[in-house]
């Protein structure tokens, strides 16, 4: 509607105009033709009346059509042929304006339609929620994952799993968290990632849902395998030698039929009894080494500048006797870069990879690690370290970090193996990438 503001306007304006024409027909015509001026009086006010009622009517129709586009009324239709040339100009020009709407809004619900068929397809489940917990998308997937058909607000999901209601509400954008829980078809092991984004009218935070229980039961059976491997390999190592030497020195005595044994036959089951000692001993050792694998304490963790955790381990491995012909180069970026752990048990897993760069570089005279903290583009803070060694062979790659795997004649194959460990139970990880004949990294993310 129009606003009395512009009424006001369009008065005052018709009035001065009527004033400055009765006053002009005064001076012309003098005094003596009243009567004409009041006829002409009366069809001017008719004339004002008129423009004036033209004008509303044309701005009630503009007013009438904004209002019924934020009604979202898409069946509005101005006539087109009323015999008022100008209006019906307006007219055709709105139902232009009102016809392209329609295009556009139909557009956007065709993409809006075709976007919804495609989340509700995915196999990771997603939903959508405001600030206040107020869910405005969750697909079939999260609903199915989740065993909760009608989703409104996140508190809703308390219901389910408390353990993974809080993982929700701990989540930063950029995080991957796992949760493990039960629902109604079984367990479920679910890994969750995170991400914010801003609309119009609100902050929302995106999270997927994607199941991993399969994939963790392959990589499960997998390394399973890998080990059972290792530790036949290991066992029959140990083992083959003790049941030979075992039967060698039972056929000495079977043979002597009550004949005392000669002292070659006796030299040579002593010599067979020190070799199975040692295999047995060995292998008392081997399972000792296991069960300290799988015994490691939970990470203590305090708040630790980087720049004084490598300085100290710096120190401690310039003792080492291949330090001298290795240099050793660190930088932190920023300067200050501080992480929470258990220092000793990072302290463990670093002294462990410079170690292990030191012996691929006993051979190279130019041998150069590099140690470098920094935060990760998804604001984590990680650790790299990197030397200029041999590298690590294509096909080994998957194996470093099995249990009792090594390439080393006298290395035992648990250092990785124990360093993954540490790091997963800091919630981390440990990644290794090799460049044969350039270089070797293994970067720690916190």
């Amino acid at each position: 509607m129009v606003s009395r503001h512009i009424n006001r306007q369009i008065i005052t304006r018709v009035i001065l105009l009527t004033g400055n024409a009765l006053l002009l027909s005064w001076v012309l015509l003098g005094a003596a033709v009243y009567v004409l001026v009041g006829f002409l009086f009366l069809v001017l006010v008719f004339q004002v009346i008129e423009l004036i009622n033209f004008l509303n009517r044309t701005n009630r129709k503009i007013a009438y059509f904004f209002d019924a586009i934020r009604n979202e009324d898409s069946t509005l239709n101005f006539p087109e042929h009323n015999g008022n040339k100008s209006l019906n100009e307006l007219n055709s020009s709105l139902n232009k304006v009102n016809e392209l709407i329609k295009q556009i809004k139909f557009e956007l619900r065709e993409q809006e339609h075709y976007f919804q068929t495609i989340l509700e397809h995915v196999s990771t489940g997603i939903i959508t929620y405001n600030e206040k917990g107020t869910i405005f998308l969750a697909n079939s997937a999260a609903k199915n994952l989740l065993g909760h058909e009608h989703m409104t607000h996140i508190n809703q999901i308390v219901r389910i799993d408390k353990k993974l209601f809080n993982t929700l509400k701990e989540l930063q954008p950029g995080d991957n968290r796992l949760v493990t829980f039960n629902n109604k078809t079984g367990v479920v092991q679910l890994s969750l990632r995170s991400t914010r984004f801003k609309t119009a009218t609100d902050n929302l935070q995106l999270v997927t849902f994607h199941d991993i229980k399969n994939e963790m039961d392959t990589k499960e059976l997998e390394s399973w395998i890998k080990l059972i491997r290792v530790l036949t390999h290991e066992i029959m190592n140990t083992v083959a030698p003790i049941t030979s030497l075992s039967q060698t020195i039972l056929g000495y005595f079977k043979n002597l039929e009550d004949n005392v044994p000669s002292e070659k036959i006796i030299a040579n089951s002593i010599k067979g009894l020190e070799v199975i000692n040692e295999r047995g001993t060995g292998l008392i050792g081997f399972v000792d080494t296991y069960r300290k694998l799988t015994r490691i304490p939970p990470p203590e963790k305090k708040t630790v500048k980087v720049g004084q955790l490598i300085e100290s381990i710096i120190t401690l491995i310039k003792y080492e006797p291949l330090s001298e012909k290795v240099k050793i180069d660190w930088e932190l970026l920023p300067a200050d870069l501080e992480i929470s752990v258990d220092k000793k048990q990072i302290s463990q897993v670093m002294i462990n990879l410079i170690k292990n760069s030191m012996e691929a570089l006993k051979n190279n005279e130019e041998g150069l690690i590099k140690i470098k903290g920094e935060y990760h583009e998804n604001g984590r803070a990680q650790i790299s370290v990197t030397d200029n060694g041999p590298g690590i062979p294509e096909d080994i790659m998957d194996k470093i970090f099995v249990p009792f795997f090594t390439t080393k004649e006298s290395g035992s194959g648990i250092g990785l193996s124990l360093s993954r460990q540490i790091m997963l139970l800091h919630g981390g990880r440990l990644k290794a990438t090799s460049l044969p004949g350039v270089q070797t990294k293994f970067i720690l993310e916190f």
